[in-house]
């Protein structure tokens, strides 16, 4: 016992005796360091490197020790179209506080404004990216947190942008209160597991807000994915939670809220899909939860294209979408449950809040749409309104066990506070 105690004290005097060793050094125009790079190389692990305000042109700062780079009234950072601006390849780094410009663009590099490589334990908040390719890039790094950034690019077309921020085989980040615009994708995750989406804007992107590829165990808590080429795709992953998000007004000809494509064992809850052509697009995906999710004025509320199996839509609210469920195929092995439909004209005679008799979501004239787009055109025609009603007192083309049982009378009230 002794000797553990004795340990506890050694160790405590080493952390404490290091803290003392450790040094600020400032940089400024009148200042003894003048320049970034130079107070990085005279920094030892654990120092702090405080740059005050001004404008540095300097590219290719490399931090390769365990350093605090903090900006004080967001000193600019110039990279003058040079190539990458800053690279982290060292443990427990924090970047806090500057505007970062000028990247240089290339279509053989992936050049970024900030970019941490085979890095732990990093920080990297409170920057503000400009005039950029790539935003924030994450190369095999772990246990770090990307917080309150502000990221605008000038994206045109997704051939010659980068993506706000990029995470490529990470591992235990934070992604969180950041504000990205105007890239290709807002944020980019690719053979990334247990990350953690929150807070963020994600808005006018030219592909994507959120996008995932082979990306496992993650969460997409509380964002807001706005008037982007479509919001979220998650592709090839299982096992994510995406909840009290809200997707709005992603339109276009192959827009959508959320496309899940061979994604397993999820749970899509409490979010919001608001105007958008398509609300979810889903294919090859089982498994899944949707619950208490707003489906309102979308094209299609949930586009099923097909292979989609064991899935759950309960409790949810379908609020005036011209299509609230698109069907590819006669087979359902999916649960519908006690969800609230606008278009729901039965009756509640014992008035237990449920419907008395069963609703078919799935209309004749979206599998009509989806071979025939051009038939759009007749949506609100007599003759379609005679159709699908043949059809749901008889279904030959749609899934005849494809029904809410307990369609609810009452909008349910989704408490997203």
């Amino acid at each position: 016992m002794k000797n553990k105690f004795y340990i506890l004290f050694l160790l405590i005097g080493f952390l404490s005796v290091t803290n003392l060793w450790s040094k600020t050094i400032t940089v400024c125009a009148t200042c003894p360091v003048k320049s970034i790079n130079e107070a990085i190389l005279q920094a030892e692990e654990g120092d702090t490197v405080l740059v005050k305000k001004g404008i540095y042109k300097e590219a290719n700062i490399k931090i390769e020790k365990g350093i605090t780079l903090i900006g004080e009234n967001m000193p600019t950072i110039d990279g003058e179209e040079k190539g990458e601006i800053i690279t982290i390849g060292a443990d427990n780094v924090t970047l806090d506080g500057f505007k970062i410009i000028n990247v240089g663009l290339s279509y053989t590099t992936d050049y970024a404004s900030v970019r941490v490589v085979n890095s732990s334990g990093f920080t990297i908040q409170n920057l503000e990216l400009e005039k950029l390719f790539f935003g924030i890039y994450l190369q095999k790094a772990s246990n770090g947190k990307v917080l309150n950034n502000k990221v605008r690019g000038e994206a045109v077309t997704e051939f010659n942008s980068g993506n706000a921020v990029h995470l490529w085989y990470c591992k235990n980040v934070e992604v969180r209160g950041n504000d990205v615009q105007n890239v290709r994708d807002g944020i980019y995750l690719e053979f990334s597991d247990n990350i953690t989406i929150k807070d963020n804007l994600s808005k006018n992107n030219v592909r994507y807000g959120l996008h995932f590829m082979f990306s496992n165990n993650n969460f997409v808590i509380n964002n807001i994915f706005e008037t982007n080429g479509a919001g979220i795709a998650l592709m090839f992953s299982k096992f994510m939670d995406v909840e009290n998000n809200i997707i709005q007004k992603n339109w276009g000809t192959a827009a959508y809220g959320l496309l899940l494509k061979e994604v397993n064992d999820a749970h899509i809850k409490n979010n919001l899909f608001f105007e958008n052509t398509v609300g979810i697009t889903v294919e090859g995906s089982n498994r899944l939860e949707y619950a208490n999710n707003d489906f309102t004025s979308n094209g299609y509320a949930i586009k099923v294209k097909g292979a989609c199996y064991e899935n759950r839509v309960i409790d949810n609210n379908f609020l005036y979408n011209s299509f609230d469920i698109s069907y590819n195929g006669r087979i359902n092995d999916n649960k519908f449950n006690n969800n609230y439909w606008s278009n729901y004209t039965g009756y509640d005679l014992d008035k237990n809040g449920i419907g008395d008799v069963a609703y078919r979501p799935v209309k004749l004239f979206s599998y009509i749409v989806n071979r025939t787009p051009e038939t759009i055109i007749l949506m609100r025609s007599l003759f379609i309104d005679i159709i699908d009603f043949s059809e749901k007192v008889s279904p030959v083309f749609t899934p005849d066990d494809l029904m809410d049982e307990n369609p609810r009378m009452k909008q349910i009230n989704h408490d997203r506070n």
